[in-house]
């Protein structure tokens, strides 16, 4: 018997999902890829996946009955990865991907409240490195285990650890694996913002940044003239409010420059990860602030080339594609819109709202209401756009410097708070349900869609 056969072996029937039908054949010759930490295999939220299908509504395969949390998956292989929580539990999944059947499960106890009423379930997601799972729970307890069978290799209380307190919503930053270390945001009191930890231990190989409380935004990492760099953008709880990028050498901890950009609000945090492009990073955050264009010298200083209170993303991350930006800006539902931003000057090319009439029946009346994507999340794929529209809505969009044009949407569930980034792998989209479906009703689901031709 092989490895793959006892792995596969440890499959058992998962209770809590429901498979509705197998996934199509792949297309013969579609480009495909493992989806193994938040934002996708390049960080940005652009997939080379090929020869998906356009049509909507897109078969649905499986559904996994969850509970609280805004996590995405992680895939390597038929393995993904997710954390949820369930009562007093956080609960971390191994699920076949195309099947949703269970490998294992690891939970823990969690007592964590959000403090202003939104769930209280994980904000940050799984990372899978070779046969590791690294994950972070809302209280900062960070645990490390096989992606075989889910046992504990390491843990680490980072909240403890560093002395943190609890910030607004919890830990919420996805940790990265960059140069066999882990890079976490911490966000101490007076040092440390950043630290390395050792895959194989946890034990700390460096820390980096004296200033900035944990934002929930995410590090990224990405190549600088040259030479291999990891951007953080800091800023959580604290009066005054402060906040702002990093840039860090990940060999060593040295930060290269700060770069102050955050809120004057106390209620704000920067929830925007960087996006990092032809020696250029942008950073974006809301409540009055919008987005800044920084250009990396040679020497690793940096120069601010434009700034604008036009576009500041409020938790998503937008798209570079050509030259130019594509994002939701907006704080909230009725002032949200899509922009496009030319990289080069920050000059907004053009602004849309996506909105349309949506008919449906509630209690056996028959409404009609204006809705649209709000505060939506973009995911660059097969030569087009994935949008999940925060009620839950499924859009294909086509974006260029000319203009925006949909052409294909559906409605997967009336629920609020789809907030969660998309992933595709393989040629199957999962998208996380994170409130109740306020038409059909029935709880928060993980669901995976088929989009092979």
């Amino acid at each position: 018997m092989t490895r793959r056969d006892l792995l596969l072996s440890a499959l058992a029937a998962n209770p809590d999902a429901t498979l509705h039908k197998k996934p199509s054949a792949l297309a013969a010759g579609a480009k495909t890829h493992d989806w193994v930490s938040f934002l996708g295999p390049t960080f940005n939220s652009v997939s080379s996946e090929t020869k998906l299908s356009r049509k909507l509504p897109a078969p649905l395969v499986w559904e996994f009955r969850k509970g609280t949390g805004y996590a995405s998956p992680a895939i390597a292989g038929d393995r993904l990865v997710y954390q949820h929580r369930v009562g007093s539990q956080e609960r971390i999944e191994c699920l076949h991907a195309e099947t949703a059947e269970r490998f294992w499960q690891f939970t823990l106890p969690t007592s964590f409240e959000d403090r202003y009423g939104y769930n209280n379930g994980p904000r940050s997601s799984p990372v899978i490195s070779g046969d590791r799972v690294f994950l972070a729970g809302a209280e900062g307890k960070l645990h490390c285990l096989s992606l075989a069978d889910g046992k504990l290799i390491w843990k680490r209380d980072l909240l403890q650890d560093y002395k943190v307190p609890q910030d607004f919503f919890g830990y919420a930053s996805t940790p990265l694996v960059e140069g066999g270390k882990l890079i976490c945001q911490v966000g101490a009191a007076n040092g440390p913002c950043v630290v390395a930890l050792d895959l194989t231990n946890g034990k700390e190989l460096w820390r980096a940044g004296k200033e900035w409380g944990p934002s929930y935004a995410s590090p990224i990492p990405a190549v600088v003239h040259g030479k291999r760099r990891v951007f953080v953008f800091a800023g959580g709880e604290s009066r005054p409010p402060t906040g702002g990028l990093l840039c860090i050498d990940p060999a060593n901890g040295k930060v290269d420059f700060t770069y102050a950009w955050r809120s004057k609000s106390y209620e704000s945090v920067n929830a925007s990860c960087p996006v990092i492009f032809d020696n250029k990073v942008f950073v974006s955050a809301s409540y009055k602030t919008g987005g800044s264009m920084l250009e990396i010298q040679p020497d690793f200083t940096h120069k601010v080339l434009w700034t604008t209170p036009d576009f500041g993303l409020h938790f998503n991350t937008p798209i570079h594609r050509d030259g130019y930006l594509y994002g939701f800006d907006g704080r909230n539902e009725p002032d949200a819109s899509l922009a496009c931003v030319e990289a080069a000057t920050g000059k907004i090319v053009w602004r849309t709202t996506p909105e349309w009439e949506e008919s449906f029946e509630i209690n056996g009346d028959r409404r009609k209401q204006q809705l649209g994507t709000f505060r939506g999340t973009l995911l660059a794929v097969d030569g087009s756009y994935l949008c999940i529209g925060e009620l839950g809505h499924l859009l294909w969009m086509d974006l260029t410097p000319k203009g925006y044009k949909e052409t294909a949407r559906t409605w997967m569930f009336a629920a609020r708070e789809t907030w969660a980034s998309p992933v595709v792998s393989r040629g199957l989209l999962y998208v996380s349900q994170n409130g109740r479906d306020m038409l059909k009703g029935g709880g928060a689901r993980l669901l995976c869609y088929d989009l092979r031709i």
